[in-house]
């Protein structure tokens, strides 16, 4: 996310019987569900702009909006993701850390396509 500060490191994994492992975005985890709030009101009021007949490029206008937003919010996610979820899978070696890219490299990809 664009209006977010940097994320600070992750605490060290625990124990994995003691505690389950944290996601790289939960030190971000409420910026995050208030930006994503906001964005579905932004879809409620597309949804009210169609429904009253509104303008089309006026509507187009709040998708691109829309879209934007939720792109941001795609990115934070992907950038925390490979910060803490894949750094921590690599350090750890093997499988899992092949694994661990290769499925942020076919999150990349499906936001590239979308």
């Amino acid at each position: 996310m664009t209006d977010t500060a940097p994320v600070q490191d992750a605490a060290p994994a625990a124990d994995a019987s003691s505690e389950k492992p944290h996601h790289g975005y939960i030190t971000d985890k409420d910026r995050y569900l208030t930006r994503l709030k906001r964005i579905e009101g932004q879809a409620r009021g597309i949804y009210r702009m169609v429904d009253q007949e509104q303008y089309c490029i006026d509507n187009l206008t709040q998708v691109s909006a829309l879209t934007s937003a939720l792109e941001s919010v795609a990115l934070g996610l992907l950038d925390d993701h490979l910060k803490h979820c894949v750094v921590d899978a690599v350090k750890l070696g093997g499988d899992e850390g092949e694994a661990k890219i290769k499925e942020a490299s076919d999150a990349i990809a499906r936001l590239v396509r979308a």
